[in-house]
Parts: C-alpha cells; sequence; structure tokens
C-alpha cells in the first residue's frame, strides 16, 4: 500500500484554520494530519491553488466517490444522497471535483465557467476576516474556459470517478460580452456542458463582473431566461434535459425579489440558488479590510441569505425547489436554512475555515 508523507494534504484547507478538521475523511487510506500549523498564514489565493493542487492529487486515487448517505432526496430529477453541497468558486475549472467528491458532499458545483477563458481582475483579490469568519473576494470569474472545464469532466465521467456525486456547473459571462450579448455566453456554455453535468447554474449575481447585476432584473432578465429556457429544450430534444437553476444575490428589495419569482415561474426554471456574496458591510464596518471591494461571504450573511430563502419561498411554488447558501456553519443554521424553505444547503467559506468534518456534521445530524 503507498505511504504518503502527507504535507500536501496539510495544504487542503491552508485558506483558513479548517486544516485540523481534515483528519476525518482521509483517515481511511493512512493519511494523518501531520502539522495543524500551516497555513492561513499563506495569502489566501496562494493557498488556494495548494489546496487545489492537493485536492486534484486526492482525487486520483483509485475508487470512487462516497458521498455521506444520510437525508437522501430528489429534486428536479437528480438524486442527492444528502443535501449538503459545495458552491460554485472553490473549483473553478474542475481541477479537484473528483476529490472534493470523495469528502462526502451530496453535490459539487463547478465554475464559475465562462466561454473563453479570462484572468479575472488584479491580486490581491481574495482576503479572509477570521474574526468575523468571513472573506472578501473580487475575483471576476477568472477560469481557463469551458473548453478546458470539458475536457476534464468528460475524462473524469469516463473514468467513472464522479458517480454518486451530483455535479452542478455555475455559468457566467465573459467581462468584455455586452450585457446585451449575454445570453449567448450561457447558451453556449450550456451546450459545450450539458451531457457532463447534472444541472446548471446561471450566475447573474456576483458583484465583481461589471453590470452583470442588471440581469437579474426587468426586461434583461426576461430576455435572457427565454433564450437560455429555449437553449434548454433544444438540447433535451430525444433525451433528458439538464435542470436550470437562477442564483440571485443578498441584496435585493421585496419588489425585485416579487419580479424575479414571476420570471422564474413564467420561464419554467427548476430552481432557485439564494444567495450569493454580499455588498453590504454593516456587520464588517469596522474591520480593517472591510474598504476592500468585492462580495463578502460567510458568517455574516447567515440572516440576511436565509430571509431571502424565506421571502422566496414564500411566493414560489412549494414544488419548486431552492438551495440556501450564505453564512452557514454548523448543524443549527443549516436546519435553520431548511426551515425557512430551503431543500438543499451550500457551503463554502465555513468549509474553508472548518474543513472537511463539517460536511460529515451537517450531513449526518440535519433532519
Amino acid at each position: 500500500m503507498l505511504k504518503w508523507d502527507i504535507n500536501i494534504f496539510g495544504y487542503f484547507f491552508a485558506f483558513g484554520d479548517g486544516l485540523d478538521q481534515f483528519v476525518s475523511p482521509v483517515s481511511r487510506v493512512g493519511v494523518k494530519n501531520t502539522n495543524p500549523e500551516i497555513t492561513s498564514r499563506r495569502p489566501p489565493e496562494i493557498a488556494h491553488e495548494v489546496a487545489i493542487s492537493g485536492l486534484r492529487l486526492f482525487g486520483r486515487l483509485p475508487w470512487r466517490a462516497q458521498p455521506y448517505t444520510c437525508g437522501k432526496r430528489t429534486l428536479f430529477g437528480c438524486e442527492f444522497a444528502n443535501p449538503i453541497g459545495l458552491a460554485a468558486g472553490l473549483d473553478k475549472d474542475a481541477i479537484a471535483v473528483a476529490g472534493l467528491a470523495r469528502l462526502g458532499f451530496g453535490f459539487v458545483e463547478v465554475g464559475t465557467v465562462t466561454p473563453r477563458a479570462q484572468p479575472g481582475n488584479p491580486r490581491p483579490r481574495l482576503f479572509r476576516l477570521p474574526e468575523h469568519q468571513a472573506l472578501i473576494n473580487r475575483m471576476g470569474f477568472n477560469n481557463q474556459g469551458v473548453l478546458a472545464m470539458v475536457r476534464r469532466l468528460d475524462a473524469l465521467r469516463r473514468r467513472d470517478r464522479l458517480a454518486g456525486t451530483i455535479i452542478g456547473a455555475n455559468l457566467g459571462k465573459n467581462k468584455d460580452t455586452p450585457l446585451a450579448e449575454a445570453a449567448r455566453d450561457y447558451t453556449l456554455c450550456m451546450e459545450h456542458l450539458h451531457p457532463l453535468v447534472d444541472y446548471f447554474t446561471l450566475n447573474l449575481s456576483s458583484p465583481n463582473t461589471p453590470g452583470l447585476r442588471q440581469l437579474q432584473h426587468g426586461d434583461e432578465l426576461s430576455k435572457l431566461l427565454y433564450e437560455v429556457k429555449e437553449m434548454q429544450q433544444r438540447l433535451g430534444q430525444g433525451g433528458a434535459v439538464t435542470p436550470l437553476l437562477l442564483k440571485v444575490a443578498p441584496d435585493l428589495g421585496d419588489e425585485d425579489i416579487e419580479r424575479i419569482a414571476e420570471q422564474i415561474v413564467a420561464h419554467e426554471l427548476d430552481g432557485l440558488i439564494a444567495t450569493n456574496t454580499t455588498l453590504d458591510r454593516g456587520i464588517v464596518a469596522e474591520h480593517r479590510l472591510s474598504d476592500e471591494a468585492g462580495g463578502l461571504s460567510g458568517a455574516p450573511l447567515t440572516s440576511a441569505s436565509r430571509c431571502i430563502v424565506q421571502k422566496f419561498r414564500r411566493i414560489l411554488p412549494a414544488e419548486l425547489p431552492i438551495i440556501g447558501v450564505g453564512g452557514i456553519s454548523n448543524v443549527d443554521e443549516a436546519q435553520a436554512m431548511l426551515n425557512a424553505g430551503a431543500n438543499l444547503i451550500q457551503i463554502y467559506t465555513s468549509f474553508i475555515f472548518k474543513g472537511p468534518n463539517l460536511v460529515r456534521s451537517l450531513a449526518q445530524n440535519i433532519a
């Protein structure tokens, strides 16, 4: 049996302080947590890159993903082994998706991916606020482009490395694509990825691509949803239709929520993800990094995201699934999000700070 001098695993959750939580998921292959000191001292994006490299290696081990099978449910035609998912943004290019799937998630969302590769915003663009269990990012959809993602997912599917874990793709537009032509970017990504993923997410709510959030409103939203829905139906002719979800911002007023809900129903979307990062700095206003541009994620969003989910749940049809995301860091917060009307939940920032044992804790302890 291979012996692992496992410093590489010591970097997995270098973003924050979650390294000491990494023991359980990998102990089954003799991996030990040898150095809990590591990495919160590393610059966040460097730590991110090292973690992705380590997870990529982990994903090459010769066994299939085994998600925790607690709280199974079927939504928009997909069978989820458990209701705990990883939100988009961690694995933008599907480099580490097989490794992430091995950590027990019921589903993993990759991306945001755009048709063409783009570098994103200048560095530094990722900031830790550990006192608030929060991050600020202004990444700007940095990714290698949809064809690179297609190659990786195709190889993993052919080797059966993702069986048992639902894989979603979070789709965006290139920065230099005019808003009037944004639908073209989303439909192009759909066309390339539809045989390889279990659902699509339309990301119209990132605050880090200029003008993108305008697509959540009015005629812009209606036009875009018409075109992507048309593509969804065309791709599904003669086979399964890949579900189409919309991801919204937490910075929405009641009228915005009502109008978006109307469009979701009118265009027969398959689900909603609430929410993305926020521009509000109220809770972290005194922090030295609070003036950094970008979206805030983590614990400061707990109440706001849950409130948005509650409001959409009251308006949307009961059978339309909602994925709740934002500030979920323990069993009580996960259960509260489900009680607010979410059918599934996603984590991101808390996973960075707390590590993979959080996945097991949530999967095994929520109703």
